[in-house]
């Protein structure tokens, strides 16, 4: 291989250094591998490797930690944002983050989650939302879509039994704490382009103590829905991106 081919100039594409040479135990499509992939390059360019804490979750990503170079702390269900909130004012000068899907997020630590942001913890809460429990089997989650079919709502939710689908971005924006709330998808590489703008920027806010940051991803979960790959992509854009429609829900950073 000439040095042309290689060198920096000409570089394509680059495994983050941060990224461990580890098989991922995430289903084939999963959103989940991309995302720790923006995570790492972000930290990389930021030059955080050796002040980054994760606090990563129970669910899909409870091994987060196989993934990432970093400092990690496992927590409780539910109970990142209030792990987060120690280690960050324990050590200030650390950039802290917690790594969570739409059931420890959104079901068992809503209010974990809605107390430290409200309180303005200068902590980034990165929120993967697929719709479904996908680690313990496909069940309903508090984000699971009106008609959509899961293992414990097989007609599909409906909302005189289920409720309605809980958007926590929304709720994020109106506390006076958060400072940053997105939310961001990665099925193609404009969408990945901009959700790793938005972990830079609210990275960047945490470690400047502007505030809380939410950044939600909406993702895919192939295996929970029953779909391949490509499907699970189509599938979200036709029906994810209509509840949860991307941007910016409040941004207090610009100007």
């Amino acid at each position: 291989m000439s040095n042309a081919i290689i060198s920096p100039e000409n570089l394509v594409y680059k495994k983050p250094e941060l990224m461990n040479e580890t098989p991922m135990h995430y289903c084939p499509g999963c959103s989940h591998g991309v995302v720790h992939k923006l995570v790492a390059e972000v930290i990389e360019e930021m030059g955080m490797e050796e002040k980054s804490v994760g606090v990563c979750p129970v669910g899909c990503a409870v091994f987060a930690y196989r993934y990432l170079d970093i400092d990690w702390q496992e927590a409780a269900h539910g109970r990142a944002p209030a792990v987060a909130t120690a280690i960050k004012r324990v050590w200030p000068d650390r950039l802290v983050f917690t790594y969570q899907g739409d059931g420890d997020l959104a079901c068992i630590g809503t209010a974990e989650t809605i107390h430290a942001l409200n309180r303005g913890e200068h902590i980034t809460i990165i929120f993967i939302n697929n719709a479904i429990y996908g680690m313990t089997g496909g069940q309903m989650a508090p984000t699971t879509l009106i008609g959509q079919k899961t293992a414990t709502c097989p007609y599909g939710r409906d909302p005189e039994i289920h409720g309605y689908p809980l958007n926590i971005s929304e709720l994020a924006a109106h506390l006076e704490g958060t400072c940053y709330v997105t939310r961001q998808s990665v099925e193609s590489v404009a969408s990945i382009r901009s959700a790793k703008k938005a972990i830079r920027k609210a990275f960047t806010a945490s470690m400047e103590g502007k505030g809380s940051c939410l950044i939600e991803i909406v993702a895919t979960c192939n295996s929970g829905w029953k779909l391949s790959p490509a499907e699970s992509n189509e599938w979200m854009k036709e029906n994810m991106f209509k509840k949860y429609v991307k941007g910016d829900l409040k941004d207090t950073l610009e100007g």
